[in-house]
């Protein structure tokens, strides 16, 4: 392994502005193609970085605060995470809108997916378009579909780049601001806690909070098979039941038994979700540039080609991500706790530390404690409001009764740096190798591969 090959290239490493929700269903075609995809050589990942960083959001004080949603936010049409799924319940025969996609099949066209007997939707969670590209030396099955025209740019996914917000985005085709999943961790405004959202502890129930019907109960709702297939510990798991409520699940231990379950259930017409966690989980316990993790990412993708091999004919294989992963720097380690400038008006601290949310002290003005955020951070984030972050669209629409659950303040970490706070957060998590949250180039960009097997 080259452990150079990710330092040298930290235009990845930049913040951009984050993906839209409001344009999906665009007809000029204008914004259907991630900034990312332009400039591609040779040397793809710098050209991809270049130009990304053309967009760059001013991550300095000031002027972000009162810049327009156009430079905080960016067009990408129906190239987001969020029209996946709607896509292909389209590419299936059996369309399912949703409250942000009213026309799934111009998702489906403008994605450019066939139409199919049946479907696979694989997520791999952490491998972002970047993290496979730099690596897809490792992944002759990854690396063949990313050659093909359909892969070969990435798509976006939400914010904040994590698993909680992006498993909803992804399985109900809407926004965070309408499932109520917007962090890894954020206010419950019934008991004044912060509430973790992988295993909903001191959260609202899951049925209360993301009120959103999810693709797979709504297909099902059609007489549509729907088959989900990941480790046996999610069967049950609250996450499993605000995003993914609906489908059949089949739970496996093994990488190389899910993926044969997967084509199994594929000789009946319906939907198969294929769920992956061994890169992300790889990547937090040891980094994505270590061989723990290329060894995980290998395992996928040779189980991926097996499942290429056993699929019925007219299979359609669609592979994404819910969010790329940074290698930190403990150089660039920032503990809330320790810098008063950053603590001072800070009642409790939410999100992660890629992308923390800090909630105010009663009496506090959060537009104070956001200047003295960018006074003190600069460039090393960009800092907003909630009211700004929810002006410009980053949480799409938001209902009413999420808005308490944004923290007052919002901040994207650039470069690798990471806003910890000890005082609530255990040591080994402020110090993880790899992480994720933050709106970079890194982050954001996730893979959408395609393959139809005829």
């Amino acid at each position: 392994m080259d452990s150079q090959i990710d330092s040298e290239n930290e235009g990845l490493y930049q913040l951009r502005p984050v993906a839209r929700y409001d344009d999906a269903n665009r007809t000029d075609g204008d914004n259907a193609v991630s900034d990312a995809a332009q400039g591609r050589t040779s040397n793809g990942a710098n050209n991809h970085a270049n130009s990304g960083a053309n967009g760059d959001v001013d991550s300095s004080a000031g002027g972000t605060a009162a810049a327009s949603a156009a430079r905080l936010t960016r067009g990408v049409g129906a190239r987001h995470l969020g029209c996946v799924l709607p896509a292909v319940t389209a590419a299936l025969g059996c369309p399912v809108p949703t409250a942000i996609h009213a026309d799934p099949d111009r998702l489906r066209r403008e994605l450019g997916l066939p139409q199919a007997r049946a479907a696979i939707v694989v997520l791999v969670d952490g491998l972002g378009y970047w993290n496979l590209t730099l690596r897809k030396g490792h992944a002759p099955y990854l690396r063949h579909l990313l050659g093909d025209s359909t892969g070969s740019a990435p798509i976006s996914t939400c914010f904040p780049a994590t698993t909680v917000a992006a498993m909803g985005t992804f399985g109900t085709g809407t926004c965070p601001g309408l499932t109520g999943m917007t962090g890894y961790s954020q206010l419950n405004p019934s008991n004044g806690k912060i509430c973790q959202l992988i295993a909903f502890r001191d959260a609202i129930a899951p049925a209360q909070l993301q009120t959103q019907p999810t693709i797979f109960s709504a297909l099902a709702g059609e007489g549509v098979r729907v088959t989900s297939i990941g480790l046996p510990k999610f069967a049950t798991s609250a996450l499993t039941e605000a995003a993914f409520h609906g489908a059949d699940y089949h739970g496996l231990r093994h990488m190389d038994e899910r993926a044969e379950a997967a084509a199994d259930a594929c000789r009946e017409p319906g939907l198969t979700y294929l769920y992956f966690n061994e890169c992300d989980k790889a990547g937090h316990n040891c980094g994505w540039e270590s061989d723990t993790w290329i060894a995980a990412f290998e395992k996928i993708d040779g189980c991926l080609g097996l499942l290429r091999r056993s699929v019925p004919r007219g299979t359609l294989i669609v592979v994404v991500a819910d969010h790329g992963m940074v290698q930190t720097d403990p150089d660039q380690r920032i503990d809330i706790a320790a810098v008063p400038e950053l603590s001072r008006g800070v009642r409790l601290v939410g999100g992660e530390p890629r992308a923390p949310m800090l909630y105010v002290e009663p009496g506090t003005d959060p537009r104070d404690v956001a200047d003295r955020w960018r006074d003190y951070l600069g460039d090393r984030a960009w800092v907003g409001t909630r009211r700004e972050a929810i002006d410009a669209g980053f949480y799409g629409i938001v209902r009413p009764d999420v808005e308490p659950m944004i923290g007052d303040v919002v901040a994207a970490a650039n470069g690798r740096v990471t806003l910890v706070d000890s005082r609530c957060q255990a040591d080994k998590a402020t110090r993880l190798p790899s992480v994720h949250g933050s709106a970079t180039i890194m982050e954001s960009d996730i893979p959408f591969l395609v393959d139809l097997v005829e």
